[in-house]
């Protein structure tokens, strides 16, 4: 996020919306108050949910065009967009989610898959570079340089500069 500069982070997966305030509060250190932007997305609601003016929380599938044509609407305003993929982990739901956000992320940003440490993500990620529109993006070994993480080949950067 400090090397990126994102104006905007779109995250699906919200849970109980943890990363999305510590997302929100990494906004703050980069742009100050002025700008950024996290979209997160979960089909349950949680109460207590933290709050910030950098948070839009919105309830659905991550995968219903409502959704995803609220997060391409925010993406056309902000730039660069980086994605964050941790919602449900079964193959087909990861890959669907890939392809989906993929064209949000901007040149020299990341789509991150997580938990790539188990097998849907892994794979869905591993089938997606290796699909034709999956030529955008390339592995991004040097963010797994401590050799542990839960994204073990999910640091997906979109060729390009920023």
């Amino acid at each position: 996020i400090f090397e990126v500069r994102p104006r905007l982070i779109v995250e699906t997966g919200t849970f109980k919306g943890g990363s999305a305030s510590y997302f929100a509060c990494l906004l703050d250190m980069v742009h100050g108050r002025d700008e950024g932007m996290v979209f997160t997305v979960d089909a349950e609601e949680h109460p207590d949910r933290p709050t910030h003016e950098r948070i839009a929380y919105l309830l659905g599938s991550s995968l219903d065009e409502g959704v995803l044509m609220a997060a391409r609407t925010a993406g056309q305003a902000r730039s660069p967009v980086l994605v964050v993929l941790d919602s449900a982990h079964a193959y087909d739901h990861v890959l669907a989610e890939i392809r989906a956000y993929a064209p949000l992320v901007t040149p020299g940003s990341y789509l991150v898959v997580e938990d790539t440490n188990t097998p849907g993500p892994f794979e869905a990620a591993a089938a997606f570079l290796a699909s034709p529109e999956g030529v955008a993006f390339e592995v991004d070994r040097t963010r797994e340089k401590f050799g542990t993480t839960f994204n073990r080949g999910g640091w997906l950067r979109k060729r390009g500069g920023l």
